[in-house]
């Protein structure tokens, strides 16, 4: 568990920040030592170059890279703003409660859109009884579409992150619709009971999807997957959708 926790970027990163604290300490300390008086602005923006260079040097995504730079300055700079305190803790439950374990999984909230919507919709086995799952369904938004164009089918979603899964089960109810939704991690999933399975995760999650796919998935069944490919295994298809300049890409078993 330990081995798995420190694999996580956003845990690597804090990691970098932690390390590049002492390296500030020491600048700020060699600089006064040599006459200069740096401001607590400059110590920040020191903070920052060390965490992006131990960051780099950990060969995390140029996007970390950025965000440990950016970091401690736009710290410094919130701290100017004299923001209630509370104000800070609404917006830390609502991004935990939007993205909860967005560091282990990797993968953000993508909304998908219509286009793909229909795209997948197309895609599906025709005949009663389908079923189909969205591992990863957001708000909700492409269940509800294929429980409206199906109603043949058992549509559901499967969201982890507390915030989105809510918001789709309310708009289920409310709209009446027979889209069903789940909260709860994928993985967990026995992928052997579903006829298609739908996945718009990102880059960092798709080997892990296919190992179990590979290893769970009925004959005749498909998988999608939009905009990241399967670098180990190529699509048996691929939709390009002008609409959005992205690809969906599907495998057979």
């Amino acid at each position: 568990m330990t081995l798995r926790l420190l694999r996580a970027p956003a845990v690597r990163a804090l990691l970098c920040q932690c390390a590049a604290f002492p390296l500030t300490l020491l600048a700020v300390y060699l600089l006064a030592r040599a006459g200069a008086q740096p401001s607590y602005l400059a110590a920040a923006i020191l903070q920052g170059v060390f965490a992006a260079a131990l960051t780099w040097r950990w060969r995390l995504a140029w996007w970390w890279v950025a965000i440990c730079l950016l970091f401690p300055p736009a710290l410094y700079g919130t701290g100017k703003l004299a923001l209630p305190p509370w104000l800070f803790l609404a917006v830390f439950l609502f991004m935990l409660a939007l993205y909860w374990s967005t560091f282990r999984t990797q993968v953000p909230y993508y909304p998908s859109g219509k286009a793909a919507w229909a795209a997948v919709a197309a895609q599906l086995p025709q005949g009663s009884g389908v079923s189909v799952i969205d591992i990863g369904s957001g708000l909700g938004g492409l269940v509800m579409e294929l429980a409206r164009r199906r109603p043949d089918a058992q549509v559901t979603g499967i969201e982890l992150a507390p915030l989105p899964w809510l918001a789709s089960h309310l708009r289920a109810r409310l709209s009446g619709s027979r889209a069903r939704f789940i909260r709860g991690d994928y993985e967990s999933l026995d992928f052997g009971r579903y006829d298609a399975i739908f996945a718009y995760l990102s880059p960092a999650a798709m080997t892990a999807l296919w190992r179990k796919a590979r290893r769970e998935m009925r004959a005749g069944s498909i998988l999608m997957s939009y905009e990241f490919a399967i670098p180990e295994a190529p699509p048996n298809a691929s939709l390009f959708l002008h609409d959005t300049g992205r690809t969906l890409y599907i495998w057979h078993f």
